[in-house]
């Protein structure tokens, strides 16, 4: 699944906490907490349910999350995922069961996504041990501030733990039992993704909350991370198309987020948040800092900085206004990455292009500068028409103020045109040209060989974000 944690989380004396709610949706799409006090049998478990894939029909869902006494016996049915390489249309979603062995019908995620009713199973911690052989340290692919991501393995029907190799995988999260943050994180987490059905959202597929110990269990991303494909040591190059096919999906997730009745500010859009499947198909993760949206005619909301060095947009880190289209400036800057192959923020680069903004923003307006950063290990193979379109998208979401860039929905329509311009005859005969002896070189000091580091907004504490020192 690669790193899909949060920010590095903030660790409170001994804070009192509850029991989280786990969201409902309501007639008016809005996240709500209920107050329901239903200690009916049966309560606390809801069956076995993937998310994203449909809802249970006749099925009354409590909101409250309780601790579960016993493992879960549902017998509902899941949809598999499709491994289409064609990431529209839903083909990934799964169906849903209702506890009891109710049936649901599966139905297809649009392409443009939806609003669901929670139905999310909820694993005891005894069963989320048995999925990861007792979160072995060799199953550990990911980890951060939150605490460490772990692959496990469950019945593709029943989400019953089983061996490892059988059934489907999963990626447990499991927090750190003493960060408050890392609660208010996984409180997020579920009441967003819970919420939310998209072919470029990664699925919550369930939760466990025991005591101090609560996980989020998601469908496994093979693909691991956008950040390590495009930053590792040694790796394959990615091709121009599927550079461009991960930011068109990356792109529809973060649209369909921004266009929901309730707009959604995601946050901490960066490349290791940008999952990726078999078929590099984008899918979003990470869904703890994400906010609701301004309302009451409001232009922004006010909150702590909290986020990640280098793709934080400059009024959100300068004041805590977070805009909607704070999220396109982030956009803008991994967009930037995939053309340059370079990470927004290398020390170990030379002095003076440390920060990519800085070094890079000049050459993206002239066509014969930008050649001279793009990333060499394209070797020229890709329209150099689409590439500069591509710089000139980049120049407008990383305007200074939010209402100079685009929406993200004229973002997508953009990067959808771009897809589909084709290198021609002037084309091929550039990447003909181009020396085999220097296909590695890069002007920034050969900085695609350094391994990939995170900078936090405050240099309290490692990981990959956190909240800005005053």
């Amino acid at each position: 699944m690669g790193n899909c944690l949060g920010s590095p989380v903030e660790n409170h004396n001994s804070p009192i906490v509850t029991q989280p709610s786990i969201p409902v949706d309501s007639k008016e799409n809005s996240i709500k907490q209920s107050r329901s006090r239903d200690n009916r049998p049966g309560a606390e478990n809801r069956g076995s349910t993937v998310a994203g894939g449909g809802r249970a029909a006749a099925e009354k869902h409590s909101p409250i999350v309780r601790k579960p006494s016993t493992p879960d016996d549902s017998k509902g049915k899941a949809i598999r995922q499709s491994k289409s390489s064609n990431h529209r249309d839903g083909d990934e979603n799964r169906g849903s069961a209702a506890a009891g062995g109710g049936g649901a019908v599966a139905e297809a995620v649009p392409p443009s996504g939806r609003i669901i009713t929670p139905n999310l199973k909820m694993f005891t911690y005894a069963e989320l041990k048995s999925a990861t052989r007792s979160f072995r340290p060799d199953t550990v692919v990911g980890e951060g501030g939150f605490g460490k991501v772990f692959k496990g393995w469950v019945d593709g029907e029943t989400l019953a733990p089983s061996k490892p190799g059988v059934g489907m995988p999963v990626a447990v999260k499991k927090s750190n039992p003493d960060s408050w943050q890392g609660l208010q994180e996984w409180k997020a987490e579920v009441e967003f993704l819970g919420k939310f059905s998209h072919p470029n959202l990664v699925k919550l597929l369930g939760y466990c909350w025991e005591d101090k110990q609560f996980l989020l269990i998601y469908e496994y991303m093979e693909g691991g991370s956008l950040e390590t494909h495009l930053f590792r040591k040694g790796g394959d190059p990615i091709p121009w198309d599927t550079r461009l096919n991960i930011a068109t999906g990356a792109a529809q997730g973060l649209s369909f987020l921004h266009t929901t009745e309730n707009q959604v500010i995601y946050r901490d859009f960066k490349a290791s948040n940008i999952l990726l499947d078999g078929y590099f198909n984008a899918k979003l993760s990470d869904f703890g800092l994400a906010k609701l949206g301004p309302a009451d005619g409001d232009t922004h909301v006010t909150t702590r900085i909290i986020g990640t060095y280098g793709y934080a947009a400059p009024e959100y880190v300068a004041t805590g206004h977070l805009y909607v289209k704070s999220d396109v400036y982030g956009f803008g800057v991994m967009l930037l990455e995939l053309l340059t192959g370079l990470k927004v923020v290398d020390l170990n680069r030379p002095s003076g292009v440390h920060n990519l903004i800085d070094w890079a923003k000049p050459s993206l307006a002239e066509k014969r500068k930008l050649k001279k950063i793009m990333d060499p290990r394209l070797e020229n193979q890709y329209p150099l028409k689409a590439a500069v379109q591509a710089a000139e998208l980049v120049l407008k979401c990383l305007e200074s103020e939010p209402k100079h860039r685009p929406p993200m929905e004229e973002v997508l329509a953009t990067l959808q045109q771009i897809n589909s311009i084709k290198m021609n005859p002037k084309d091929f005969k550039a990447s003909e040209k181009y020396p085999a002896a220097h296909r590695h070189h890069h002007t920034p000091g050969n900085s695609h060989r350094y391994s990939q580091d995170r900078y936090p907004l405050h240099r309290n504490n490692g990981g990959n974000g956190g909240a800005l020192s005053p």
